[in-house]
C-alpha cells in the first residue's frame, strides 16, 4: 500500500472539521491538539487553548487509560481534532486515536494553515 493509499483510507474513517467547525468544537469543550513540530510553531504561531503534543507522544498524552496521559485527556469520549500543519499527518494521527478507543477524534481539514487562512485567533510567542 502506498501512502496515498493509507490516507485515503484513514480518511473514510473520518469526519474532518473546516476550521469554523474545529473552532465549535473547541468552544464546545472539545480539543484540539496540535501534532506540529516546535520550529513550525515557533514560525507560525499556536492555536490558543490547544493541546500542544508532538507526533510521536500523541498516543502517550491522549490515551485515558495511560499514565502518561495529558490531565486534559477526560475519556473516550471526548471530542479531539487533531491539527496539523496542512492536514496530512493529522488524518492517520486522529485514526490513531480512534483505535484507542477515542471514538469522536478526527482532524481538521487543511491544519493550520487553514486556520490562519480563516482568520481565527492564533498566538505568537513573545520574547521573554
Amino acid at each position: 500500500m502506498r501512502v496515498e493509499e493509507l490516507l485515503a483510507a484513514a480518511r473514510e474513517e473520518l469526519d474532518r472539521l473546516g476550521p469554523a467547525e474545529a473552532a465549535a468544537v473547541q468552544a464546545d469543550g472539545g480539543l484540539l491538539v496540535d501534532i506540529r513540530y516546535a520550529a513550525l510553531r515557533e514560525r507560525d504561531g499556536t492555536i490558543p487553548g490547544a493541546l500542544v503534543v508532538e507526533r510521536n507522544e500523541l498516543e502517550w498524552r491522549l490515551d485515558p487509560l495511560c499514565d502518561h496521559r495529558s490531565d486534559r485527556a477526560t475519556g473516550h469520549d471526548l471530542r479531539v481534532v487533531v491539527v496539523c500543519d496542512e492536514g496530512y499527518a493529522s488524518s492517520l494521527a486522529a485514526v490513531s486515536l480512534r483505535s484507542l478507543g477515542l471514538h469522536r477524534a478526527t482532524d481538521l481539514a487543511g491544519g493550520f494553515q487553514a486556520w490562519r487562512a480563516a482568520g481565527l485567533p492564533v498566538a505568537h510567542r513573545t520574547a521573554p
